[in-house]
């Protein structure tokens, strides 16, 4: 997946009308974004077909997938129906759960991000024991795209090791969280990144910013 100034939008607004206008302001910039729950639960799925219509952007939709194998199928069957280019899925769920959303995927024509480990404090009682095995797992099961977090760079480089060169690699946890953009991208291919842009007084500005730090 290409992503244009290697920037990913969280579009976690509550509103379609937020979205828009937050759209409307930085679309020239961005060609990606990344879609969770607090949109689609305010709005509905039709608030991913709408972003990817009206902006000719590509979407992953941020729903953690993390159900028995049946449910994680429809879960990604419906998401993929509402125009979504790809879904994160959790791996801590195992084989099983995680290929059915492939499994989707192909069919629809669409991709999977496996998440290995997420960006925030709590991370590290749970997740962060396992995530190598989980990078571990999507290799052995011919996945190519992954989640890790920014905010943790020693373990994002060696998500980055384990998964190879070649496997596309998003990092959220950049800006709020601390996460600074051009060392998260040693590793990572493309940043995610959210409350830095849609809650800041002049969103383009900020956006413009990162953008340069990167190219710096």
């Amino acid at each position: 997946m290409e992503v244009k100034n290697k920037i990913i939008l969280a579009l976690d607004v509550p509103s379609i009308e937020k979205a828009v206008e937050l759209m409307d302001k930085v679309s020239d910039y961005l060609d990606t974004v990344k879609i969770g729950y607090p949109l689609v639960l305010a709005e509905g799925l039709e608030s991913v077909s709408r972003v990817k219509e009206e902006y000719d952007c590509k979407v992953i939709c941020d729903f953690k997938v993390a159900d028995i194998p049946a449910t994680n199928q429809k879960i990604a069957d419906v998401t993929f129906q509402a125009g979504a280019d790809a879904i994160i899925v959790h791996g801590f769920v195992g084989v099983d759960s995680a290929t059915s959303c492939i499994e989707s995927a192909n069919q629809h024509g669409k991709e999977i991000f496996l998440l290995t480990e997420m960006s925030h404090p709590g991370a590290s009682r749970f997740l962060q024991p396992v995530s190598m095995d989980i990078a571990r797992m999507g290799v052995e099961m011919g996945i190519t795209n992954y989640v890790g977090p920014s905010t943790r760079l020693d373990r994002l480089g060696k998500i980055r090791q384990i998964i190879g060169k070649d496997s596309f690699l998003i990092s959220p946890g950049v800006g709020v969280q601390g996460g600074n953009p051009k060392d998260t991208l040693e590793f990572a291919d493309a940043l995610i990144i959210g409350r830095s842009i849609y809650l800041a007084p002049d969103p383009v500005e900020v956006l413009e910013s990162i953008i340069d730090s990167i190219k710096l």
